[in-house]
């Protein structure tokens, strides 16, 4: 029968209109009655999990395993199971990597039974989807999931790593990954690329931030910060456990990890303006997506427009991050992680001095202008990236879990791209690349992690097949602006658009395809001799296959060759104290495939990288002061170099070396006040080489000495709680640009200071920063010029 209409309704005798009308209204109350009486004869479950040192646990599955029914805990460690029947049930709880945990539990009518369970033995593998709430030192969260892919504590692991929070990221006010590297004992001035893409410095290499969760998630173009929980830079060759296209430097790589969504609704909203028409808004909105919060969602986004300090040059973008979980069942989870970004602005500097002839010279009294740009903001680029990863973890017994990931990373890039090449002591000209170039890259990755014993011995033990495939195309023409003198420019020194597309029938075109596959399996397993001593042995076997380069002007494809490629790691740790202060020594391997041959014919070999390195890790004073000292020595192989018998060919001897110390602490002596320092000290060198560089340090190796720091107080009590200030600062000795037997381009040291002022409190959160206090000229190893004092204020609401 179909439903009454309310005209239906209203054309019946005045006795039915009103019994009608009468049903409607009662029977909401009838139903709330019933439900309330529903809720007297029904019970709930409730508890808190906590870690075995006593902080909540979010994230937590609790699950009632007669019932489809689950939950997650909170960021107390808290959750809640309603609407029982009373009986008996029994409540799993599941950590991913740790043994799951079974209770009976008796509910009773109209009452709440408390369940709470605290973890017999830490075990750092659930921290991939477990969270550790609190700390008594905010600044010292060591513990990752993704350096080893292993359930390992820091004084457990033979590598070096640091890790850059976002309580610190929030309290500096780091708005860029150059900002946030601050912090990284010798990551040096950042180099930022003409499409915004930013690289580092690391124990003298090049290094970029190519992993994104652990995996691959390259972007060749500006990445934004405001999705970031942490940034991890994993020190040392790292290809064992990565493989050669994320850890692209034999320095180490650096890992973005991502905000996940949590139990709760939350979020908030910021705005940032400052210096040089800054302007950024940022959001942060997390929700549970239904009754039982086992499917969860969060939303990061941010845009941002800031004009250059120079004469021309601009920035704007935006950027989205959603993010969804899915606890599926007790053993199974789901995690999709979104990031997508589009920017459009003008390169920046980037000047390659005149080297003919001899000479000795410094960047800072050449006479290069420090505020121009010699080129019009008509020539901007547009950038767009989208990398969406998919991880799967399923819990295949007590000791076994199965963790399977999928990464793409797609980068665009459109217009002008430009650099400025020196053509005399005192004149330059601009160089401009324009059209389109396109990068898209692949990592599927298939792991099974273990914590298992073999007799009363513990391993920890992950076994991964990793499948990489990288795809480039290129469609872009390149072409020399006209010559200016950048000492004395004149009126018309500024290199138009219109010039420049006038020149584009006589440029240099570059229309071609790219691309590579890799195909690896590893094995990475820490055996425990003792309780105290630890060995870790791990090897990768890597199949490249480079399909060379296809001319599409020519339909020729050139240069595709195979190589194959074994990387081994090995570890020994001696916890001195037991959890407190571990020794470690460590073997590192890296490598690049290389293609060619030589006079004779013989195919080149991968080139390798291989690190010794040996310290002292502490986490003492109930985590109130975490240091780690390091000492490193890197040596290079397998590098080619023209051979002296025919400057035509390549011979495969050659040889480098990086050696060095890091030293790196986080330290909280009283409440309130918190303390982050590192030093770097790096030397480099050609041991065996072409004779214009043989024994000197190698060009954009960055400064041979390092030094960071940054110390804050906030006041913890009073009616002024949460009001804070902090200072610090960065310092780097000189380095070269350019470094050889003749010619030598010289980057003097700097000292940068930065100051903030902030005040935080539940509901909101102020906060007003300066960097480079003393406006210090600094240039990167590219020699962009630094900016000068920098102002900013920030506003934030949270909900």
């Amino acid at each position: 029968m179909a439903p009454l209409t309310f005209a239906q309704i209203f054309s019946m005798s005045a006795l039915y209109r009103q019994l009608i009308l009468t049903m409607i209204v009662i029977c909401p109350f009838l139903a709330m009655g019933q439900s309330d009486e529903n809720n007297k004869n029904e019970g709930s479950i409730a508890g808190q999990v906590l870690s075995n040192a006593g902080q909540p646990l979010e994230l937590v599955s609790v699950s009632i395993q007669q019932l489809d029914k689950s939950t997650l805990t909170d960021n107390e460690g808290k959750y809640l199971l309603e609407h029982l029947v009373p009986g008996t049930y029994t409540v799993r709880i599941q950590l991913l990597g740790a043994a799951e945990k079974d209770f009976q539990v008796t509910v009773s009518k109209g009452a709440q039974t408390v369940l709470d369970y605290r973890l017999a033995k830490e075990n750092i593998q659930s921290l991939q989807e477990v969270r550790v709430v609190g700390n008594v030192n905010k600044y010292s969260k060591k513990e990752s999931s993704y350096i080893s892919r292993l359930p390992l504590k820091n004084l457990e692991n033979p590598q070096v790593y640091n890790i850059v929070p976002k309580e610190l990221i929030q309290e500096q006010m780091a708005l860029d990954l150059g900002s946030i590297s601050k912090n990284v004992p010798g990551a040096g001035i950042p180099m930022l690329a003409n499409q915004g893409r930013v690289t580092f410095r690391s124990r003298g290499f090049e290094t970029e931030p190519n992993a994104r969760n652990g995996v691959a998630g390259q972007a060749f173009s500006s990445i934004d910060p405001a999705n970031l929980e942490r940034v991890e830079a994993i020190k040392g060759p790292s290809a064992t456990l990565f493989g050669t296209n994320v850890s692209s430097s034999y320095g180490g790589l650096y890992n973005r990890v991502t905000k996940k969504p949590y139990n709760g609704f939350g979020g908030e909203v910021a705005y940032y303006g400052g210096s040089w028409n800054f302007n950024r808004l940022t959001v942060d909105v997390n929700t549970p997506v239904n009754k039982e919060k086992t499917m969860l969602f969060r939303l990061n986004g941010a845009t941002t427009y800031e004009k250059s300090f120079q004469d021309m040059g601009y920035t704007k973008s935006i950027s989205l991050a959603p993010s969804f979980s899915y606890q599926i069942t007790d053993k199974l989870s789901l995690l999709l992680d979104v990031e997508f970004g589009q920017a459009k602005g003008t390169s920046v500097v980037r000047f390659n001095p005149y080297t003919g002839g001899t000479k000795n010279l410094s960047i800072a009294t050449m006479g290069f202008p420090y505020n121009r740009m010699f080129l019009s903001n008509d020539m901007a680029y547009n950038t767009q990236m989208m990398n969406i990863f998919v991880q799967a973890n399923y819990k295949i017994s007590e000791n076994w879990t199965s963790q399977t990931i999928v990464s793409r990373a797609r980068s665009t890039i459109d217009g002008y791209i430009t650099a400025l090449n020196g053509r005399t002591d005192s004149t330059l000209r601009g160089n401009v690349m324009v059209g389109n170039t396109a990068f898209i890259a692949t990592d599927i990755q298939q792991n099974f992690i273990g914590d298992f014993k073999l007799g009363k011995f513990r391993n920890r033990l992950v076994v991964g097949l990793d499948y990489y495939n990288n795809s480039n195309s290129f469609d872009r023409i390149a072409v020399n602006g006209p010559t200016v003198n950048f000492i004395n420019p004149g009126k018309n020194y500024k290199v138009s658009r219109y010039q420049i597309d006038s020149l584009l029938p006589t440029g240099t075109p570059r229309t071609e395809n790219n691309g590579d596959d890799s195909y690896a399996a590893y094995a990475s397993d820490v055996f425990n001799i003792t309780d105290r001593l630890m060995a870790m042995m791990s090897l990768r076997v890597d199949f490249y296959n480079n399909r060379g380069v296809y001319n599409i002007s020519t339909g020729v494809r050139t240069g595709t060759y195979s190589q194959t490629a074994l990387s081994p790691k090995l570890g020994l740790v001696y916890q001195v104290v037991k959890d407190h202060v571990s020794l470690f020594g460590s073997y590192m391997n890296g490598f690049f495939n290389k293609n060619g041959s030589d006079l004779e014919g013989n195919s080149f070999k991968p080139e390798r990288g291989n690190q010794l390195e040996y310290g002292v890790k502490a986490d003492v004073l109930n985590h109130r002061l975490v240091g780690t000292v390091s000492y490193y020595d890197i040596e290079i192989s397998n590098v080619l170099r023209i051979d002296p018998r025919d400057v035509n060919y390549s011979i495969q001897d050659g040889t480098q070396r990086s050696k060095g110390i890091e030293a790196e602490i986080t330290a909280n002596p009283v409440q309130g006040l918190n303390i982050v320092a590192g030093y770097a000290y790096n030397d480099s060198k050609y041991l065996k080489a072409d004779s214009t560089v043989i024994g000197l340090r190698p060009a954009l190796s960055g400064p041979a000495n390092m030094l960071n720091f940054w110390v804050s107080y906030n006041l913890t009590k009073g009616k002024l709680k949460g009001l804070g200030v902090g200072f610090g600062g960065n310092a780097g000795s000189s380095s070269f640009q350019t470094n050889t037997q003749k010619v030598k381009i010289t980057i003097p040291s700097y000292v940068m200071l930065d100051a903030s002022i902030f005040y935080d409190q539940p509901k909101f959160r102020v906060g007003v920063k300066v960097d480079n206090l003393t406006s210090e000229k600094a240039w990167s190893v590219r020699l962009t010029p630094q900016a000068p004092a920098r102002f900013t204020g920030s506003f934030a609401l949270k909900f």
